[in-house]
């Protein structure tokens, strides 16, 4: 008897959610969940390439409440590729990408991520379709199925050096 291939059900969102980062120590972001957009973002700030041993890495910043400073976590990845991507003005801007841990109600999946400014968008981080590839249905009626989160509790204990 030949093995099936046992299909997870998708689960349901919607059109915004607290994820967590845990490579990155990051206990929540909320993140607005965007079908139009094929690669995920995240603000990022401090953005330095750097080789180690012949690899290439990226360190940068990352503020994850919107609207507050205060709170700063400093990251490091190895890098995938610098791309080119179209950013939500039409313009094209070349960005680092970066792979990832998301963990969201409870499962975890390995995500691209690109770096950029998105200090002055609503949401600090934007969860794309490549991301949502066979796991994830959004529904745009809904918004923190996944449960909301209370950031000033979440980052108490972190301060910006």
């Amino acid at each position: 008897m030949a093995n099936k291939l046992i299909r997870q059900p998708k689960m349901i969102i919607g059109w915004r959610e607290w994820v967590s980062l845990p490579d990155f120590h990051v206990p929540g972001i909320k993140a607005k969940v965007d079908t139009g957009a094929a690669t995920s973002a995240i603000h990022a700030f401090d953005i330095e390439p750097f080789e180690t041993a012949g690899e290439r890495f990226v360190r940068f910043a990352i503020h994850p409440i919107q609207g507050r400073h205060d709170v700063s976590i400093p990251c490091e990845a190895r890098l995938i590729e610098k791309r080119k991507v179209k950013n939500s003005g039409g313009h094209i801007q070349n960005r680092y990408v970066i792979a990832t841990t998301l963990a969201l109600a409870g499962n975890q999946w390995e995500i691209e991520l690109t770096l950029t400014n998105r200090d002055e968008m609503k949401f600090r981080m934007l969860l794309g379709r490549s991301a949502m590839r066979d796991r994830l249905i959004v529904d745009p009626q809904q918004s923190y199925r996944a449960g909301k989160m209370a950031p000033n509790k979440l980052y108490r204990n972190i301060q910006e050096k």
